[in-house]
Formats: C-alpha cells, sequence, structure tokens
C-alpha cells in the first residue's frame, strides 16, 4: 500500500498520467477524432476503388464502341432508342403489380 501512495506521489508519474489523459481525451487529435478519421479513410478508399472499376469498364465499352459497329448501333438503339428511317421502335414499361 505504501509502494502504491509512492507511486501517486511522484510527480513523474503525474506528470505522465496527465500527459496521457490531455493526449487521450482533450487534444485536436484524440481518440474520438483518430476513430472517425479512420472510418473516413476506409469510406474514402471503398469509393475510389468503386470509381475504378467503374473507369476501367467504362474504358473497355468505349474501346468496344469505338472498335465494332455492330455494338455501336446496338448500343444507340438500347440506351437512346434510336431507330433507322424504315422502323418503328416500341418500348415496353412494366409496372408492378401493386401499382
Amino acid at each position: 500500500m505504501k509502494r502504491l501512495i509512492d507511486l501517486f506521489k511522484n510527480k513523474f508519474f503525474l506528470v505522465t498520467v496527465a500527459f496521457i489523459v490531455w493526449m487521450v481525451f482533450f487534444d485536436t487529435n484524440d481518440l474520438f477524432s483518430q476513430y472517425k478519421c479512420h472510418n473516413e479513410v476506409v469510406k474514402l478508399q471503398k469509393e475510389r476503388d468503386f470509381y475504378l472499376k467503374q473507369t476501367t469498364q467504362v474504358a473497355k465499352d468505349l474501346d468496344e464502341l469505338t472498335s465494332n459497329r455492330e455494338k455501336l448501333e446496338k448500343f444507340a438503339r438500347e440506351k437512346y432508342l434510336m431507330k433507322k428511317d424504315n422502323e418503328d421502335v416500341f418500348v415496353i414499361v412494366r409496372t408492378k403489380k401493386g401499382e
């Protein structure tokens, strides 16, 4: 017990404890801020990976569209409902049963 009391009377121990408490709870880079920053970094890395995949997919599609005339025509018909002069286009819109 005396040893524990001597430990709390030691000024170096008290300064060290005060420093640790300050850094953990009161500093601008406390544990809560570090946790929030870590979560944001993880979220941004996931977004970066998603956009990199999207970029590669779009680059692949662009390469296919610029190199193949049939795929370009198919893309224009499906996405933009384009047609030739002698054709009719019918768009079928399916609704949910509850609506």
